[in-house]
């Protein structure tokens, strides 16, 4: 029996390195077969191709990967976040101070970063510091490691393949080592988290190196920053919006990119600067209204210039954050006037069962992702309105079991 249990201890230990052989194997035939072809008619030559993956083994320890024949571990997204999470005060009040310090040692450069993209200095600092913390974050992966693994064994192969091909463009042209670039789990490189391709578009060299370093150069990270926003149709003459008081005879429905409605409209209907300010565009001035928690939490009017942070980051969360930063650090450093309320707990496929019945009662939803975007919320007001339910624009756990 000893001997027995021995004989098969021994072949359980073969087994585990032979599995990872193949795999390795299987990742060298690809590398060689499938994606030489594809690098090299995009310009890569071979020694910048065998260079990046000299020695290279998939990284089995990322996220969104297919492992067995199945899905291998994912991001959790299996309990909704209220929006409050996202603005911890600490954070925002240690990102504030270290972002007013870079804004003066930073000057002269965000000075004429300014005048080259006309992308303000406070908005540019947020990014960066919402980013990587100004730099200081930890980066800690290989990006061709990551981007190669995703492409080769990942759950959108597809979307990680262009960007590896991206990033070996990248290696060809010689702004970066492969040891020096480094990645997120999920490929956004260096201090302002460009994916490859947005890189070859949108990088620049403003320290005058020779090189578009968004590792190690500050002045590289701040302007390709810009140069991403400017050619999204930054509007330098306005800024991205500002919280608002949205009296209850105002539907939330209101909301959204597709609505844009003048400001003498708005305030018509009653609305007012939160800070207790008046509004100082002329009356034609459009702005769009956002709700990130509907009624349950600030109401803004925003600009074109926060669609555009959204185009940086496809989150109404994150365009708030920053624009709400740069103010932070440039104007009133003061919270939001009004609080996030209590939202309660559910899941991401909650959301999605929501989202489903939704769809199937004719709402335009935005597809059952498991997000709340601002077309959830309107459909979920739409429906509360119909159901002569109070009407918040936003889900709740009770809200949430009565559509499942």
């Amino acid at each position: 029996m000893s001997r027995l249990l021995a004989l098969l201890l021994t072949l359980l230990a073969l087994a585990v390195p032979a599995t990872a052989q193949d795999l390795n194997a299987d990742f060298r035939r690809w590398l060689d077969q499938s994606l030489w072809p594809e690098a090299s008619a995009a310009g890569v030559s071979r020694a910048t191709f065998d260079a990046a993956f000299a020695g290279m083994a998939p990284d089995l320890t990322l996220p969104e990967l297919n492992l067995g024949g199945g899905d291998g571990p994912a991001i959790d997204q299996s309990e909704f976040r209220s929006p409050a999470l996202y603005f911890n005060e600490s954070s925002i009040a240690r990102l504030v101070a270290d972002g007013r310090r870079h804004l003066s040692t930073w000057s002269q450069t965000l000075a004429a970063i300014e005048q080259r993209y006309g992308v303000s200095r406070g908005i540019l600092v947020a990014i960066w510091g919402r980013e990587s913390a100004y730099g200081a974050a930890s980066i800690p992966h290989n990006a061709i490691v990551t981007l190669a693994t995703h492409a080769f064994i990942g759950r959108r192969p597809a979307a990680f393949r262009a960007e590896l091909i991206a990033a070996l463009r990248i290696l060809q042209r010689g702004d970066v080592a492969p040891s020096r670039m480094m990645s997120s789990w999920a490929g956004g490189l260096g201090q302002p988290q460009f994916l490859p391709s947005a890189f070859l578009q949108y990088a620049v060299d403003f320290d005058g190196d020779g090189r578009a370093d968004i590792w190690d150069s500050v002045p590289d990270t701040l302007a390709s920053i810009a140069n991403y926003l400017a050619r999204h149709g930054w509007d330098g003459t306005r800024g991205w919006g500002l919280e608002v008081s949205l009296p209850a005879s105002v539907p939330c429905m209101l909301e959204g990119e597709h609505q844009p409605i003048p400001l003498a409209t708005w305030q018509n209907l009653g609305v007012t600067p939160a800070d207790g300010t008046a509004f100082t565009r002329p009356g034609n001035t459009l702005y769009h209204l956002v709700m990130p928690a509907g009624r349950l939490g600030p109401a803004f009017l925003v600009t074109p210039n926060f669609y555009v942070l959204k185009d940086y980051n496809q989150s109404d969360l994150y365009a708030l954050f920053v624009g709400a930063l740069a103010d932070r650090m440039t104007l009133d450093d003061r919270p939001f006037r009004t609080a996030w309320r209590d939202i309660g707990h559910f899941s991401h496929a909650d959301v999605q069962a929501m989202q489903r019945r939704l769809i199937g009662m004719g709402y335009d939803v935005g597809g059952a992702d498991g997000l709340i975007g601002y077309r959830t919320r309107i459909a979920i007001g739409d429906w509360q309105t119909r159901s002569g339910l109070p009407v918040t624009c936003f889900p709740d756990a009770g809200l949430i079991a009565a559509l499942r």
